[in-house]
């Protein structure tokens, strides 16, 4: 870790923008741009609201980073370490009464056959499911240090696929994680998309039997590499999208008319990095931007934050809005163990 990346606290900067588009898309979710406008005004100038609550995608990012922390503490990040913290960690997320903030059908259905301890984790994941709440909840994955390349891609593509099992949300999550690790080292925006298309190529073909097992085998590919390379291609595609979008900027538009209004796995990853992308230098304006879409504004503001405070650090978001988020204390905990 360099002495920039640890000085501006861009994992600090990471969770706590995660948790501020959160919500600020959170009230906002479900309604189109005029219905926003009307509510909120001009959306350069939307405020984060007096009760600063987050949704259920800030809620399974702290429950993916404490899987992660308990793994990691434990020794060596191995598939085996990390499965059962996590497992443990969604059922509790989905017992818990804070667990009302519109959580996702996919990760309610998993998670209530995870219950089941003699169940294997692979007969409860949704094989047909790419929604984003595989990759809203990745950024932790991408923020801790010291993980080799196949670590990080294998955690990304676990955690996603223990209730998202469709390829194109392990191939999501394992680019958006790797996004936000690109950007903690420093990595130049307008090099971004050219990077992440770049390592989806590379990985096309990549299964990670050792994190997956024969998830695949529920699926009618007839092979793993046949299984994951269609995540990837999808993923393929909609970076093409956003690279188009991108040569004639148009910040003034609903971000979701160009790259999807988010509520699958690579139209969130690639809305919510548009508008990052955008206003790189402008990280509130980009959250403002991901909150006034047509989509699921709550999860493409979370994952425009995420890639906002990656590369800007915990300096990017005015205190009077950080210090009264939900959750502010486990987050900056949290941020600041991977900051050291």
């Amino acid at each position: 870790m360099t002495a920039t990346t640890t000085a501006r606290k861009r994992a600090t900067g990471s969770l706590l923008g995660l948790a501020l588009g959160d919500a600020l898309g959170f009230p906002t979710e479900f309604n189109d741009v005029a219905s926003i406008l009307a509510k909120c005004g001009p959306w350069r100038e939307m405020e984060l609201p007096n009760r600063a609550l987050v949704s259920d995608d800030t809620q399974m990012t702290l429950a993916v980073g404490r899987a992660l922390r308990t793994a990691m503490d434990r020794g060596l990040l191995v598939p085996t370490r990390l499965t059962r913290p996590l497992r443990e960690e969604f059922v509790d997320w989905y017992q818990s009464p804070d667990n009302n903030r519109a959580p996702g059908r996919t990760c309610l259905t998993a998670c209530n056959l995870l219950k089941d301890e003699r169940r294997e984790w692979q007969d409860a994941s949704q094989i047909g499911s790419k929604g984003c709440g595989a990759n809203m909840r990745v950024a932790p994955v991408g923020l801790a240090p010291g993980l080799s390349e196949e670590q990080r891609a294998g955690a990304a593509q676990l955690q996603s696929a223990l209730t998202h099992g469709h390829p194109t949300a392990l191939a999501a999550s394992d680019l958006t994680a790797h996004a936000v690790r690109l950007l903690t080292q420093g990595a130049e925006p307008t090099a971004l998309v050219g990077l992440l298309k770049a390592y989806a190529v590379d990985n096309r073909s990549r299964y990670h039997h050792r994190w997956l097992g024969d998830l695949w085998t529920r699926s009618q590919d007839p092979s793993p590499e046949h299984f994951i390379a269609r995540g990837w291609d999808e993923c393929l595609g909609v970076l093409e999208r956003l690279e188009k979008a991108l040569r004639v900027p148009a910040p003034e538009d609903d971000p979701c008319l160009v790259t999807g209004e988010g509520w699958i796995a690579e139209e969130a990853m690639a809305t919510g990095l548009l508008c990052f992308l955008l206003f790189p230098d402008e990280p509130v304006t980009a959250l403002r931007r991901a909150a006034c879409s047509s989509g699921d504004s709550d999860s493409i503001a979370c994952l425009a934050g995420a890639f906002a405070g990656a590369y800007a650090g915990a300096e990017a978001w005015p205190t009077e809005w950080a210090d009264r988020i939900e959750y502010h204390g486990e987050l900056v905990t949290l941020g600041a163990l991977w900051d050291q």
